[in-house]
């Protein structure tokens, strides 16, 4: 059975995430993984007011947030999507966006975004390149708390495209499993984040 949409206009945020994992689609909540830091950082960001789980994504629609994912097959990780998966996805997406239209699309995850807007070649599916390019607004990189070879950050924040007229936002993956991120640099594009959706 696909994993609901958590999805109640008006919208100040749609939260997009690739596809399900295996326990989300098992207990039937979005990022249900035991590692995934999506929860924690909603809420140390400021994003939702009190501390809440996968349980509580029914909830998220009341703080003018929604989730819903790019592919809605479940999988223990991306590489079994197929690129095919992906341009129905977008096409289905786009289609929620119009009919949802949220003031903002937030891509969960540096390959969600560059499959949709960088490496997608036209009728032939997704593609993934080298790594993202600096951009001046963002802060062009962020280093790592733990004083580690500094991470890329240039792919996270706001962008300028758009999406469906809605403004486009790129955060971290949260999952456990990236070892691109410190929960540091997540939660800094998380609070950004917060920051857009006050203005």
């Amino acid at each position: 059975m696909p994993l609901r949409d958590r999805v109640r206009p008006p919208l100040n945020v749609l939260f997009v995430g690739i596809n399900p994992g295996i326990r989300s689609a098992a207990i039937g909540h979005h990022f249900a993984g035991y590692s995934n830091r999506f929860w924690k950082l909603l809420f140390d960001a400021g994003l939702v007011p009190e501390p809440i789980g996968p349980e509580d994504d029914a909830r998220l629609p009341a703080w003018g947030l929604g989730l819903t994912n790019l592919v809605p097959r479940p999988t223990p990780g991306i590489d079994t999507l197929t690129p095919q998966e992906y341009v129905d996805g977008e096409r289905v997406l786009r289609r929620k966006v119009r009919r949802w239209k949220p003031r903002i699309v937030a891509f969960v995850g540096v390959t969600l975004y560059r499959a949709i807007f960088e490496n997608r070649k036209k009728g032939t599916g997704v593609f993934f390149g080298p790594g993202a390019r600096r951009e001046k607004r963002t802060g062009g990189i962020l280093g790592d708390a733990s004083k580690k070879t500094p991470v890329p950050f240039s792919r996270c924040g706001l962008q300028p495209e758009r999406f469906e007229w809605a403004r486009v936002f790129v955060l971290p993956n949260p999952s456990g499993r990236n070892a691109n991120f410190s929960y540091a640099q997540m939660l800094a594009a998380f609070r950004l984040l917060a920051r857009v959706v006050r203005r």
